[in-house]
């Protein structure tokens, strides 16, 4: 007996009407020179979404590129419950973290780095000689960034905070 590919069985979960659905609000290709600059950014990085819920309508997931500049870093901070992804694609990355952001680890084109929920770290470019690209994907689509102003880190922060409607610079 010939399957027909067109049948739809009601254990599948499948119905008649998904088909104009799912070319709607399928699968979606964003261009890389489509990707949305309104997000968060820090002086000496250029973030950009891809994937969140105002574009794609992602409910558990967030994603987009940095472009940080040579010797830019981030000032401590962590992402509250998320996990975050870092998949470096040109340059040379330097994370920083722990209570006083003790230890690091370096990533190069190729790497990828995971941040677990809560730990602080201070994101750097540790070329001085060229951008460092990358790929970020987060387990929200909620952007969560909580400043930590009272750590004495190892090395020091340069005086740049995480600025945008949500989250103020201090006083």
């Amino acid at each position: 007996m010939a399957h027909d590919p067109d049948e739809r069985h009601h254990d599948d979960g499948h119905h008649p009407h998904d088909h104009a659905r799912w070319k709607h609000d399928g699968v979606r290709v964003i261009k890389g020179d489509r990707l949305d600059p309104q997000t968060a950014q820090t002086p000496g990085m250029f973030r950009q979404a891809a994937i969140n819920l105002a574009r794609v309508g992602a409910q558990k997931i967030w994603a987009g590129t940095v472009t940080i500049q040579p010797d830019a870093k981030t000032g401590v901070h962590h992402h509250g419950a998320l996990e975050s992804v870092i998949y470096v694609v040109r340059g040379k990355a330097r994370m920083r973290w722990g209570e006083r952001l003790e230890y690091v680890a370096e990533a190069e084109a190729g790497d990828f780095i995971f941040v677990p929920p809560y730990v602080p770290h201070q994101e750097i470019n540790a070329d001085p000689g060229q951008p460092l690209d990358c790929v970020l994907v987060r387990s929200d689509n909620e952007a969560v960034v909580v400043n930590i102003t009272d750590i004495d880190p190892v090395e020091k922060p340069e005086a740049v905070y995480w600025v945008d409607p949500i989250h103020k610079a201090p006083e």
